[in-house]
């Protein structure tokens, strides 16, 4: 999640919540009296000490002596958006529901153009990944047989195969290819 910060008069600045140590985040959840889980639950809500508090911490990177008290931003200063992974999670994940055929990719789609970008970092490679998704072929189900190849033309018999492995003839030692994992015993 990448918190916005948008100073009165100013540009846009970002904050990558993800980038926290776990030591500075330890300070936000001291400071604003929050558990992690509920800053990033936060987060997603536009919660004000939540975004305040990423922000803070991360400007002490550059401003160590910045206190707490010292940065009170307005409360239409910050904002919270996607970052890229996030989207991608979440288109994926919406175009699983078109697996059960209770909705069409298209929908899915449709739904994610009008909505997804206004929230993500990157809205025009938000719109490009939602309609390169939508263009992709469907998966085969894992089940599904693999295309067979057809033999080159002019030799109408298909070459020999077999579905067991053979004992191998070869005196040499046993490759990755031929070898099973052992497990460590230690």
């Amino acid at each position: 999640m990448i918190v916005v910060y948008t100073p009165a008069g100013g540009e846009p600045e970002h904050y990558d919540a993800s980038t926290l140590r776990v030591s500075e985040a330890s300070i936000v959840q001291r400071t604003v009296d929050m558990k992690w889980q509920e800053i990033a639950s936060g987060l997603e809500r536009d919660d004000l000490d939540a975004m305040r508090g990423i922000i803070w911490v991360l400007k002490k990177r550059t401003q160590p002596s910045l206190r707490y008290g010292e940065f009170d931003p307005g409360v239409n200063e910050m904002t919270t958006v996607m970052d890229d992974r996030e989207v991608d999670s979440y288109i994926d994940n919406a175009f699983r529901v078109t697996e059960a055929g209770d909705t069409t990719a298209e929908d899915v789609a449709d739904l994610l153009q009008a909505n997804l970008p206004d929230i993500s970092a990157n809205p025009e490679r938000t719109r490009a990944r939602i309609a390169e998704r939508l263009a992709a072929p469907k998966a085969q189900p894992e089940d599904a047989p693999a295309p067979q190849e057809t033999a080159p033309s002019g030799d109408p018999s298909p070459s020999p195969t077999s579905s067991t492995p053979e004992a191998s003839t070869s005196d040499s030692s046993p490759t990755s290819s031929t070898s099973r994992r052992r497990r460590s015993t230690s």
